[in-house]
């Protein structure tokens, strides 16, 4: 008869409990997750070179056609092909007996001339005394002092020979203009050379220096000069504009160049201006015939706003970054950019100094929404805030501002 009680009580308590566990769930709420972290760079103005990216093509800075001055057989090949020459060094021995045989019998010529030259004065000289007193004619003294004459442009006549007959026996030996890199033998011992032209024998050419041959649009230029003559960007000065050169597999050279001169003449055809620059090249690394990449420093700009290119996005409008403000939420800036330096784009509008920009974390949030920023650690920069990184000589054509860049 207790029984039925005591389960009674038991039940009333299991429901008490279940009751205020219940009641304890709906009174604890979910908390809030917290702003999402970005990674931020503080736009700040400062120095920057402006950099023009320009294609260009290597040539030897000089280059020697080896050839054959005179007609004869090539009896040897002093050199090995593709070695160092200095200038003056043997390349080729043409058989010389020809050579030398003229340049004997014109010796013995001058040898005759002046023994002539020789009689004809000492008679010269006992017939002015006889003339004098009339032991002999005028006539027969002048012509005595004609004979003298004669033989005096005998004489001449024959050294010139003689000279001509030098140069011959020289020019048997074939050495080298120019101090460089010669390339393959273009004939072999045995070959007839010179006969009625002058034949090739080998090219040398000078390596080191190396000259770079660019290109640069008249449009870049013009605007260029606009930008300086505005003030918007300060000249590099004369004799100061640096030249990095990148080869076709994007290694930097590290040697940097000069720029010799700018072509005054636009090419008809493609309405480009020459420029040349020399780099040293003692390694031989740089070949003649190459293409390769400059980056000219051409201006300075004083109070240049630059972005990393990863915080840089491409809408259907243009350009755009998201900017942090004051209160931490974010909104969506449409900027213009312009050349790239250090992998950072040059803004030339849409940001000012003290913007905050994020550079990591764009996926995370929207226009609109509150974060959390830290400061941007650049890899590139042995972890260096990109603000603080010091500038890098990078750089792109300014066209290159509607190109994607990098998120």
């Amino acid at each position: 008869m207790n029984s039925l009680p005591r389960l009674t009580r038991i039940s009333a308590s299991l429901a008490l409990i279940f009751a205020l566990a219940a009641c304890g769930g709906k009174s604890e709420a979910p908390a809030a997750p917290p702003p999402p972290e970005v990674s931020i760079v503080t736009v700040t103005p400062a120095p920057l070179a402006v950099t023009n990216e320009l294609p260009g093509r290597l040539e030897s800075s000089r280059i020697a056609e080896v050839r054959a001055r005179v007609a004869g057989i090539v009896l040897k090949r002093n050199f090995r092909e593709g070695s160092d020459v200095k200038a003056g060094e043997l390349l080729y021995q043409i058989d010389p007996a020809q050579f030398q045989a003229n340049y004997n019998s014109a010796n013995a010529a001058v040898e005759r001339a002046e023994a002539t030259l020789l009689q004809n004065q000492l008679k010269a000289k006992r017939y002015k005394p006889l003339v004098e007193t009339n032991a002999i004619s005028k006539q027969e003294y002048d012509d005595v002092v004609a004979a003298e004459k004669q033989a005096i442009a005998d004489l001449a006549s024959a050294k010139a020979a003689r000279e001509n007959a030098r140069l011959s026996l020289g020019y048997a030996n074939v050495t080298s203009p120019i101090s460089g890199r010669i390339g393959r033998a273009l004939v072999t011992e045995g070959a007839l050379v010179g006969q009625n032209e002058a034949t090739p024998l080998a090219v040398v050419q000078q390596i080191d220096p190396i000259y770079l041959n660019m290109t640069q649009s008249s449009t870049d230029i013009l605007k260029l000069q606009r930008a300086m003559a505005d003030g918007q960007l300060k000249s590099a000065g004369k004799g100061q504009i640096k030249i990095t050169l990148v080869t076709e597999d994007g290694t930097e050279y590290p040697r940097a160049g000069k720029l010799l001169f700018s072509d005054l003449t636009v090419d008809e055809t493609s309405g480009a201006v020459a420029l040349r620059a020399e780099f040293p090249n003692p390694d031989r690394t740089l070949l003649p015939g190459m293409y390769v990449r400059a980056r000219v420093e051409q201006a300075v700009n004083e109070n240049a706003l630059a972005v990393p290119q990863r915080a840089v996005m491409q809408t259907p409008a243009g350009s755009a970054v998201l900017v942090v403000d004051a209160e931490n939420k974010v909104t969506s800036r449409p900027i213009k950019t312009g050349s790239s330096h250090d992998n950072s784009w040059i803004v030339e509008s849409g940001l000012k100094a003290g913007d905050r920009v994020i550079v990591e974390g764009l996926q995370k949030v929207q226009p609109g929404a509150v974060v959390t920023p830290v400061p941007w650690k650049d890899p590139a920069a042995g972890n260096a805030p990109a603000s603080e990184a010091a500038p890098a000589e990078k750089a792109a054509p300014a066209d290159k501002a509607d190109q994607p860049a990098t998120k």
